[in-house]
């Protein structure tokens, strides 16, 4: 048996990526799945897919980016499954453009899903783990959220704020004495689709990432409650070098590769 038999794990942005990934490891190791995404062919696909697999697997479908939905759906969960022992703030969008060049609602949307989304799935289902007595709460930022860069002026944002909502979350739980558990990732650009183009200069130090890895070192973090994962660890680089003068941060930046990393995104096809 592994730590995940038995438990109930909801994943949002589940129809695709890393987040369909992620349905497949656990459903192997015996969990029960909630899956969520906006595009319901994805998610019936998904769960087509784990039909063969011990625990049982639920759809449904849900825009991350509208509040009431968000709150709608998860009373719906809790109706049919009552409480989950391990909620995935997965979902995640990106425009890819300038900001002169980002229409205002894009922005919104982004936030929307990357950020806002985080505080209402998580306030939805905290209540239920804290009753139970245990609760684990990961959510997946970027290491762009640790750093900026051009045309993710937005996502960076937003990722950031990511960041910062699972160390408050933290620190929260533990000053309050709930029974939860924190993971925050941070990957560098992963090859699913999402980042269709980007560059990387330096590819031994920060490899565009494979998301089989990607998702493997992911279960690997949320089995042992590991508070955060940063891939590659290069990126941690980026801590000490902030102390640097701004014009040295920036010209570091300038010479990885990092600042025009987006210059030929395409991103998704159909996004």
């Amino acid at each position: 048996m592994s730590d995940f038999t038995n438990q109930r794990v909801l994943i949002t942005g589940a129809a695709s990526g890393i987040g369909r990934m992620m349905a497949q490891e656990f459903a192997q190791k015996g969990a029960h799945l909630v899956l969520w995404d906006v595009n319901k062919a994805g998610l019936d696909a998904a769960r087509d897919e784990l039909a063969a697999h011990p625990g049982d697997v639920a759809v449904y479908t849900c825009d991350l980016s509208n509040r009431e939905a968000i709150y709608a759906t998860a009373k719906q969960v809790l109706d049919d499954h009552g409480p989950v022992d391990i909620l995935i703030n997965n979902a995640g969008i990106v425009s890819g453009k300038p900001l002169l060049e980002i229409p205002d609602e894009h922005i919104e949307r982004t936030f929307a899903v990357n950020t806002l989304a985080l505080f209402w799935t998580t306030r939805a289902f905290l209540p239920g783990m804290v009753e139970k007595g245990r609760g684990h709460v990961v959510t997946i930022a970027s290491a762009g959220g640790i750093v900026g860069t051009a045309r993710m002026t937005d996502y960076c944002a937003s990722k950031a704020a990511a960041i910062s909502f699972d160390e408050s979350l933290r620190l929260e739980s533990k000053r309050l004495g709930l029974p939860i558990h924190t993971t925050v990732i941070c990957p560098f650009y992963i090859s699913t689709g999402m980042f269709e183009g980007v560059k990387t200069r330096f590819a031994w130090l920060l490899p565009i990432l494979r998301p089989e890895y990607v998702v493997r070192r992911i279960m690997g973090a949320i089995r042992k409650k590991k508070r955060r994962l940063i891939m590659p660890r290069f990126v941690y680089v980026v801590y000490p070098v902030r102390l640097l003068p701004v014009t040295a941060f920036d010209g570091l930046l300038a010479f990885f590769g990092i600042n025009k990393s987006m210059d030929e995104f395409t991103g998704r096809a159909g996004h």
